[in-house]
């Protein structure tokens, strides 16, 4: 027998299959939907459907839009020798609120982990050489986070474009080892950025 009505079950269920939602958060969420104003619920309803619909990720560099291009790839006061490899579009935020780095970027969409059965062409890698050789890239800023799978990923991107005429740089040391760019204070990455290092 359940618990709470059905469409109260159906909430809390999936919102307990949210990233970082355990069921007693989902539940927490879920009264608080169901107490708050009906506007405010069908706004969020909409809001999800919105993003489902209409967000695709850029054909140039994999980050989230609306259109074939994202905003930061059609901007012309970008540096466009520079790319900045991601693992995720969420990354990009804190990146960008640093105010250090004006190039590109290029969102590989994880990172390497083959024990997860995540290997190479899981990932955006291949996309990435290419737009290097065709874009005439100076210098690729590696920015996978500072655990195991953001250093294999790196060193793998590093290796695959040996010969190449690129520099390949990662950010500098002050991020934490184990943690995760979404995280970092602007001050941290922004120093990160100012210090990156030859792979």
């Amino acid at each position: 027998m359940a618990t709470y009505a059905r469409p109260v079950e159906r909430l809390i269920s999936e919102l307990s299959k949210l990233p970082s939602i355990g069921p007693r958060s989902a539940q927490r969420i879920a009264f608080h939907i169901v107490r708050g104003r009906k506007e405010d619920a069908l706004g969020l309803a909409e809001a999800l459907r919105e993003v489902k619909e209409r967000i695709k990720p850029c054909r140039r560099c994999f980050n989230l839009t609306e259109q074939e291009e994202c905003d930061i790839c059609r901007d012309p006061r970008r540096d466009a020798s520079v790319i900045c490899a991601v693992e995720d579009p969420y990354d990009i935020g804190p990146i960008e609120r640093t105010g250090e780095y004006r190039g590109l970027y290029h969102v590989l969409g994880g990172a390497l982990s083959p024990l997860d059965g995540i290997e190479p062409e899981d990932l955006h890698i291949a996309e990435l050489i290419e737009r290097v050789k065709r874009e005439g890239t100076k210098e690729i800023v590696i920015a996978t986070n500072p655990n195991t799978t953001g250093e294999a990923t790196a060193l793998y991107i590093a290796q695959e474009v040996e010969g190449l005429p690129v520099r390949v740089t990662a950010l500098a040391s002050g991020l934490p080892v184990g943690g995760d760019l979404e995280y970092a204070d602007e001050v941290t990455l922004g120093r990160a950025f100012a210090g990156r290092r030859e792979i």
